[in-house]
């Protein structure tokens, strides 16, 4: 297709790509100027693929629906103790690892699935309440769409390609529309146009930059509080140096308040709580922490057994009993005992047989101010690890 006719294809607001920039009359002289010329142009390219990209999602309601409906699709996988299942081939694959690393950094559950692994067994890891996110250019890679054969036809599919409707998406024939939604990220021009070589580098960029986009708005729906999120998950390298907190850390850093934890309130005013309201209400706390009733709580790790259980419309009564601590079998610790010495003092205790009858995998630390008054929750495995926790 040549330039012009793929130009009046686009909308609008599209630009056609830059022509080589002219050398700066700064340029240093030693150095070689067809190498800077050549990487001006390439950043020029990219630099208008983000902008294309941007001014779609500006302009296009039907590009900002898509997007809208692809953050809540992969909320309802996560709320229903799901996983946003990645795939791709190529290039298009390791933008996707990348996607799942952010994702999962964000404590956004997710995992890369290798199209041609999944026909050899690992389409077992795909479970019915996941999200499949595609990442292909063309829509037409061979090894996709003989994987997507065996992908339920109820499972949501989220496509980041090429095309611009769902129509004319090939990734999506013989697929139930409803539970498709395609995010357009297109280019200006081809990349043999572009630079004289088809290898995937705008293209990549594009999906790149809209997964990104993707990643974030996802956080922000799950996570009042993103920040904390990400640090919880990346304490390590120099942005975990660089946001962890300086001197011993305290019980009290590591803890939540008690006010700050949301009681599970019904979707239905005239019902009473069932186990979805419950993991909705984890899904919006920025510490996955819930109260189904002012005096008890209910931890993260046991919202998300709670994700796994089949029936979510059972009364949250019923399995409350199980999952739910009292603040009266909370375990004391006072706030403002370091993290070591809350540790040391757990180890000591597990040394005889009642210490480890309460002081086990799933117990609830309560921290106690200064006015001896449990103010904050912890869960013991984020103080001693689990493998410690073995009786």
């Amino acid at each position: 297709m040549s330039l012009s006719t793929h130009a009046k294809t686009q909308q609008s607001f599209v630009r056609l790509p830059p022509t080589p920039p002219d050398l700066l009359d700064g340029l240093d002289k030693n150095v070689d100027s067809e190498n800077i010329q050549v990487a001006l142009h390439v950043l020029s390219v990219e630099r208008d693929t983000l902008s294309n990209l941007h001014d779609l999602y500006l302009s296009d309601r039907v590009a900002q629906r898509s997007f809208n409906l692809a953050v809540n699709a992969i909320n309802r996988s996560w709320s229903r103790g799901g996983r946003v299942i990645v795939t791709g081939v190529g290039k298009s694959g390791k933008i996707g690892k990348k996607f799942v690393a952010t994702l999962n950094s964000l404590a956004i559950r997710s995992a890369f699935l290798h199209p041609t692994e999944a026909m050899h067994g690992d389409l077992g890891m795909v479970g019915p309440h996941d999200t499949l996110v595609i990442l292909s250019y063309s829509g037409r890679t061979s090894e996709i769409q003989s994987m997507l054969q065996h992908i339920p036809p109820d499972l949501p599919l989220i496509a980041v390609t090429s095309y611009r409707t769902l129509a004319s998406c090939p990734l999506f024939v013989q697929r139930p529309l409803d539970n498709c939604i395609l995010l357009p990220a297109p280019i200006p021009c081809s990349e043999m146009e572009a630079f004289g070589v088809p290898a995937p580098t705008s293209s990549t960029t594009a999906a790149l930059a809209l997964t990104d986009a993707l990643t974030l708005a996802v956080a922000r729906r799950l996570h009042s509080d993103p920040k904390r999120a990400f640090l919880l998950h990346h304490p390590g390298g120099a942005i975990g140096a660089r946001m962890a907190p300086t001197g011993p850390q305290l019980v009290a850093d590591i803890s939540i308040k008690v006010q700050d934890v949301p009681i599970v309130t019904p979707r239905l005013a005239q019902e009473g709580a069932d186990i979805q309201d419950a993991i909705l209400t984890a899904a919006r706390s920025a510490s996955g922490w819930v109260r189904p009733s002012p005096e008890t709580v209910i931890s993260p790790r046991q919202i998300q057994r709670l994700g796994c259980r089949a029936n979510l419309s059972q009364p949250l009564s019923l399995v409350a009993p199980e999952i739910a601590v009292e603040e009266a079998d909370w375990i004391s610790i006072e706030a403002a005992n370091s993290v070591q010495e809350a540790r040391d003092w757990i180890r000591r205790m597990r040394k005889s047989s009642r210490g480890k009858t309460f002081l086990k995998r799933g117990t609830i630390i309560g921290t106690v101010d200064a006015q001896r008054c449990k103010s904050g929750v912890v869960e013991i495995e984020s103080i001693l690890s689990e493998e410690e926790l073995v009786d």
